[in-house]
């Protein structure tokens, strides 16, 4: 089985904050599979780390109330190419994310509040048919 996965979850210190979002129920479902990491943002070259960034009316703005939706949509195409060709059969993406939620995503107001909703990779990937998991479902 071919597992596309969020980088920030096998340990990768890609998140906005230069941190990683390391989910060991998720590294450990992976062991015997074949793993593709991925990270959009880091696809994109945006630095880690960068300011936090969510969805407000379907457009991506940062922390400092930049709009930094063309370049969240630029990685999101990024994504998609550099996976274009591969046979996966599952993909596991990072909760709550602008980019990779599949579930739920913030509200836009920078204070945690949660709403249904999902990020823009997560969005693109489900469209184009693929099976697609929330990385808290492994909890």
């Amino acid at each position: 089985m071919k597992v596309l996965v969020s980088s920030c979850i096998t340990g990768k210190n890609c998140k906005y904050n230069g941190g990683n979002n390391l989910n060991t129920k998720v590294v450990e479902f992976l062991k015997d599979k074949e793993v593709i990491e991925i990270c959009p943002e880091l696809l994109a070259n945006m630095p880690t780390p960068r300011p936090s960034a969510e969805i407000v009316n379907g457009v991506v703005v940062d922390t400092n109330g930049n709009i930094v939706d063309n370049e969240y949509r630029h990685a999101v195409q990024l994504a998609l190419n550099e996976i274009r060709n591969m046979q996966i059969d599952l993909v596991i993406l990072q909760s709550r994310s602008p980019t990779c939620a599949v579930k739920n995503i913030y509200d836009g107001s920078f204070t945690g509040r949660l709403i249904k909703g999902q990020g823009l990779f997560a969005q693109a990937l489900i469209k184009a048919g693929y099976k697609v998991l929330d990385s808290e479902d492994f909890k």
